[in-house]
């Protein structure tokens, strides 16, 4: 619990609120959306810039937040659009080397850095950029508050007004915020609320990949993801991840298999791994990256409660090859082939592609979009697909992909290792 002293804020203006009317009567405004120039962020926020709209960019510290804002102002910039990079953290001479660094050049890119919301309103009026990015949100401060810039009361009195300027004058704004240890954004939740677009910048600082994914957006679809390669000279787009996920995954070992997901309306093929052994201590122990470890339990009690393969005594390692985060129930037909195969021994067919849901009861459910799964994964090469029977029935031609309907976790594994 916070004390704050907080002054009256709330003046009596000029009424926004319009008169009511039926919705049937009420005119919709052409969508102009503003290209960045970068394809795979106009992707996660939907098919660009919308006007008007609040933005909210959060991750962790380092992984390319201030970089990735700093070339979408430029291509904005190319566009003739005027932008302006507001920051509160970095001087002007910092940011200029992050600059040089990234070859960001443009006449129509401004910078300027303060903590003041409120001045920074004063130098907006003169200017009258056609964008604005704020680096960090959780860096400003209202004059109308006594408490420090970051504390509860600040990040939404901060945001209340940027989300008001916006709407008000048709400009977009990017925020830049701040996260927890615990991966959240930093700040009240009503932040989120607030804006009109979330974005999580995600990636492991060891990989050189960063994934921009949507989860929420009030202009496009949620769970959109972009995929970025982290270089010296900035952020490059990947166009066809799925290619890179796979280009290093090793042939013929046991434990590896080959899931389409979906990201968003994104089909992306990875690999995911496991490893499977006696375990030398009293509690084996069950690790899993990228997927949820839960999952993993519940997986090990239904192989060994359908078919009989006990993983009870068992080390069980799992892992989403690539540092993507795999959280749809279609990866389960992967995640149980690949301890089977792990448990086994024995390596799956290098041109097998699996895709659907495991029931406690050993059934394999159907899951959303088969086709779209089966198109990317023959795009890349593969030549058989394993999937629920109840998809497969609804499935038309696809050419030459040899698609398999199973039913059980039992005609699973008699279709792999029989």
């Amino acid at each position: 619990m916070v004390e704050e002293t907080t002054k009256p804020v709330m003046k009596k203006g000029v009424s926004s609120m319009g008169k009511p009317q039926p919705i049937d009567t009420i005119s919709l405004a052409p969508e102009m959306r503003l290209s960045t120039g970068l394809a795979e962020f106009d992707r996660t926020l939907g098919g660009g810039v919308v006007p008007g709209s609040l933005v909210l960019i959060g991750g962790d510290p380092g992984i390319g937040k201030s970089t990735l804002i700093l070339q979408a102002l430029e291509g904005l910039a190319r566009t003739g659009c005027r932008s302006l990079y507001l920051s509160g953290e970095e001087s002007s001479q910092q940011i200029k080397l992050r600059a040089e660094r990234l070859s960001v050049r443009s006449d129509n890119l401004y910078v300027i850095t303060g903590t003041c919301i409120d001045e920074v309103f004063e130098r907006l009026e003169p200017l009258k950029p056609d964008l604005v990015a704020v680096d960090s949100i959780q860096a400003m401060y209202t004059d109308n508050l006594a408490s420090a810039p970051g504390s509860v009361g600040q990040v939404r009195e901060v945001a209340a007004k940027l989300m008001t300027l916006a709407k008000k004058s048709g400009m977009p704004i990017f925020l830049i915020g701040h996260v927890t240890k615990e991966g959240a954004i930093a700040g009240p939740k009503v932040l989120e609320h607030l804006v009109d677009t979330v974005l999580y910048f995600e990636g492991d600082r060891g990989h050189v990949l960063r994934i921009l994914r949507s989860v929420k957006n009030r202009y496009g679809p949620t769970n959109e993801i972009g995929v970025f390669e982290m270089k010296d000279s900035g952020l490059s787009e990947v166009d066809n991840p799925s290619r890179i996920f796979l280009e290093e995954r090793p042939q013929d070992v046991p434990g590896s298999v080959v899931i389409p997901c979906l990201e968003g309306t994104r089909p992306v093929l990875v690999e995911i791994q496991a490893l499977v052994g006696p375990s030398p201590l009293g509690m084996p122990r069950r690790t899993a990256v990228g997927v949820d470890h839960n999952r993993i339990s519940l997986l090990v009690a239904v192989l060994g409660k359908r078919i009989g393969m006990e993983l009870g005594d068992q080390d069980i390692f799992v892992n989403v090859a690539g540092g993507l985060k795999v959280d749809e129930p279609a990866a389960d037909l992967g995640i149980v082939s690949s301890m089977m195969s792990s448990f086994l021994d024995r390596s799956v067919d290098r041109n097998v592609v699996l895709f659907g849901e495991v029931g406690l009861a050993g059934e394999i459910r159907g899951v959303s979009q088969p086709e779209l799964r089966i198109r990317e994964a023959k795009k890349l090469g593969f030549s058989r697909c394993i999937l629920s029977r109840s998809n497969l029935e609804g499935l038309g031609h696809l050419g030459d992909m040899e698609l398999q309907g199973v039913k059980t976790v039992q005609e699973l594994y008699d279709s792999l290792f029989r």
